[in-house]
C-alpha cells in the first residue's frame, strides 16, 4: 500500500521483525490485548479517556479534543511527551499506534515533532494489526502442516519441543503447564494477547521455511483459561502425530521436580521464602480438587490423603512423599485419560519412541 513519511502499513514486517512499539492507548485497553514488544505510554489516563468519551458522545469531536487538550497539558503532557522520547532514544527503529491509527498517535506523532523527534507510527493502528494477526492465523492453520508431538503427563514434552527449531510452545504462550496442576504463580495473559503471540510465533515460523511441518505439542482446547483459536484447534486435530514414550520413572521425576520443586520456589519468589510453602500447599489441594469429579470421590479421599502426608513431611524438609501421589494420579488418572485420547488419533501417528528416537526423528527426518 501507499504511505506517507512517518507511516507504515507493512505489518509483516513490524511482527517478523520483533519492532518495538509504544502503544498510546489507555492502560485498560491495553491490558485487554496487545503485542510482544509493545511497551503501553498512554496519551490518557483510564479516566481521562473515559471523560473524553462521554464528551464526544454528548458535544461532539470538537468539543472532546479540547477537554483532552485541557487535561493533558504543563506538566502532565510534558511527562508523557518525555516517556515517548526517552522510549524513541532507545528504539529508534520502533513505531507508535494508537486504537485505530487515528487522532492519539497523530497527536503523539504532532508532540513528538514538536520536541524535535519525528518518530514514525502505524497506519490503520491496533485495531488493523490485531486484523491482520486473525488473517494470517486462519491462512497458515489451512495451508501451512502441522506436526504434533503427544506423549503422557510427565514425558517432559515441552522441553524436548523447545529444544527442536520450528517449534511454537503454546504453554508457554499461555504460561501454563498444561494439566490441572499446570497453573504458574504469575498467572496468564489475557485471550487476546495469547492469541497474538501464539499467531506471531507461526507467522515467523512460515517465513523462516515455508515446507517444514511446525511442531506444536499435542493440547486440549483449553491451556489453564487460554483457548486455543479455532483454525489452529481444527489444524491440530486433522496433522499428523508424533508420539513420546516414556517410562513411569522418569515421568514421576519429571512431574515432581515441575510441580513440586519448582512450583514452590515460584511461590517463595512470589511471595517470600518464609511465607511460599502455605500458599504453594493451598495451590496444590485446589490443582486436585478441580479434578475431584473427575477422580471420584474414593479416589479423590485417597489421593487427597496422600497429599496431606505429604506436605506434613514436606513442611519437616523431607518433599519426597510427594513421589507417591503422583504416582497414583499418573497410573489411575492422567494414564487412562490419555490411552483414550490416543486411540482416537491412532490413524494419524507416523512416528513414536524413545526420547533420543523422537530427537533423531524430528531433526533428522525433517517429516512433510
Amino acid at each position: 500500500m501507499s504511505q506517507r513519511p512517518g507511516e507504515t502499513d507493512d505489518y509483516l514486517s513490524l511482527f517478523l521483525n520483533e519492532t518495538p512499539m509504544i502503544d498510546t492507548r489507555a492502560p485498560v485497553e491495553f491490558a485487554k490485548g496487545a503485542f510482544p514488544g509493545a511497551v503501553n505510554l498512554p496519551l490518557m489516563t483510564d479516566e481521562e479517556r473515559a471523560e473524553v468519551g462521554t464528551c464526544y458522545k454528548q458535544q461532539g469531536q470538537e468539543a472532546a479534543i479540547e477537554l483532552g487538550h485541557r487535561l493533558v497539558q504543563g506538566e502532565v503532557k510534558a511527562a508523557r511527551v518525555q516517556a515517548w522520547l526517552d522510549f524513541a532514544r532507545d528504539h529508534p527503529d520502533g513505531y507508535l499506534y494508537c486504537f485505530r491509527g487515528g487522532l492519539r498517535s497523530q497527536i503523539c506523532q504532532q508532540w513528538l515533532h514538536e520536541a524535535g523527534c519525528d518518530y514514525p507510527r502505524v497506519v490503520g493502528g491496533y485495531k488493523a494489526m490485531r486484523g491482520f494477526l486473525i488473517d494470517q492465523l486462519t491462512t497458515l492453520c489451512e495451508q501451512h502442516p502441522l506436526l504434533i508431538l503427544a506423549g503422557q503427563t510427565g514425558a517432559a514434552k515441552t522441553e524436548l519441543l523447545n529444544d527442536l527449531p520450528h517449534s511454537v510452545d503454546l504453554e508457554g504462550r499461555a504460561n501454563h503447564r498444561g494439566s490441572s496442576f499446570g497453573r504458574r504463580v504469575d498467572g496468564q495473559p489475557s485471550q487476546i494477547d495469547f492469541e497474538n503471540r501464539v499467531a506471531i510465533d507461526l507467522l515467523r515460523c512460515h517465513h523462516r521455511d515455508q515446507a517444514r511441518p511446525i511442531l506444536l505439542e499435542d493440547e486440549s482446547h483449553l491451556i489453564g483459561r487460554c483457548v486455543l483459536p479455532t483454525p489452529l484447534k481444527d489444524a491440530m486435530a486433522r496433522a499428523p502425530v508424533v508420539v513420546l514414550d516414556v517410562d513411569m520413572e522418569a515421568r514421576v521425576e519429571h512431574s515432581f521436580t515441575n510441580y513440586i520443586l519448582r512450583k514452590q520456589t515460584e511461590w517463595e519468589e512470589h511471595v517470600g521464602q518464609d511465607e511460599g510453602f502455605e500458599p504453594f500447599a493451598e495451590d496444590l489441594r485446589a490443582s486436585l480438587g478441580r479434578i475431584r469429579k473427575r477422580l471420584g470421590g474414593l479416589r479423590y479421599s485417597q489421593l487427597s490423603e496422600l497429599l496431606e502426608q505429604a506436605l506434613s513431611a514436606h513442611r519437616q524438609g523431607d518433599p519426597h512423599l510427594h513421589r507417591l501421589w503422583i504416582r497414583a494420579l499418573l497410573e489411575e488418572y492422567y494414564d487412562p485419560m490419555y490411552d483414550y485420547q490416543l486411540s482416537k488419533k491412532a490413524d494419524r501417528i507416523v512416528f513414536r519412541g524413545s526420547t533420543q528416537e523422537v530427537r533423531e526423528y524430528l531433526t533428522d527426518a525433517h517429516p512433510q
